[in-house]
């Protein structure tokens, strides 16, 4: 008998960065102690230069960093298009600071010393969150890469259906049967994996719905 093919579970890793070491090490011994995977490094280029390969779930970063700062790092991370959580603690933070954070899309924003639970919660979310979203991303490319193999009458008429027309106006607007409608709007569902009109909108929708927010 052969051996049965064992899953692979990627684990999420925590990375920290803060340049105390005590922190680190006090920081490291918690999420450990509760079953997480932890890594740590003492600046943004510390991280930068060793780019572990590991699946980082979220980032716990300090604010003020030697070198590059975490709200620096933070919006590196944001213009490149990473869209991994992150949590900022500091020990000096200011209103303005941490409405500057928040907006630029931190996580969460804490002040040390860090309440232990407080800190767990928010790693578990932010893990639990960036999860929700690859899982919608990995969702969107697929369907995107169907959407690619349709013709371009197929992809007119899907189009045409997800604003809301029925099979016998886009048969008047294109001068077309509204069998003929039909017949592309069936081999759009089936290159879709569409099991209901309904099911291809929101496929589609997602799609377009994307690609708006990509141009603003």
């Amino acid at each position: 008998m052969g051996r049965k093919a064992e899953a692979v579970v990627a684990v999420e890793t925590v990375v920290i960065i803060d340049d105390d070491e005590a922190v680190r090490e006090a920081l490291e011994g918690l999420l450990e102690s509760v079953g997480l995977q932890v890594k740590s490094y003492g600046s943004v280029q510390q991280y930068v230069d060793q780019r572990p390969a590991i699946d980082v779930g979220c980032m716990v970063l300090d604010v003020r960093l030697p070198g590059r700062s975490g709200l620096d790092f933070q919006a590196e991370l944001a213009r490149s298009g990473n869209s991994l959580p992150v949590i900022f603690i500091s020990g000096h933070a200011d209103v303005p600071m941490s409405v500057r954070a928040m907006k630029a899309g931190a996580f969460e924003f804490l002040t040390k010393p860090v309440h232990h639970q407080e800190l767990l919660d928010a790693i578990h979310a932010a893990i639990a969150a960036h999860g929700e979203r690859r899982c919608q991303e990995r969702g969107l490319s697929t369907h995107r890469a169907r959407f690619e193999t349709l013709t371009a009458r197929e992809r007119e008429i899907t189009l045409m259906v997800v604003s809301g027309l029925r099979n016998k106006q886009i048969a008047d607007d294109l001068g077309l049967s509204e069998a003929t409608v039909k017949l592309h709007r069936g081999q759009a569902m089936r290159k879709m994996e569409a099991r209901s009109v309904v099911e291809l909108v929101r496929m589609v929708d997602g799609l377009t719905t994307t690609a708006d927010g990509r141009g603003q």
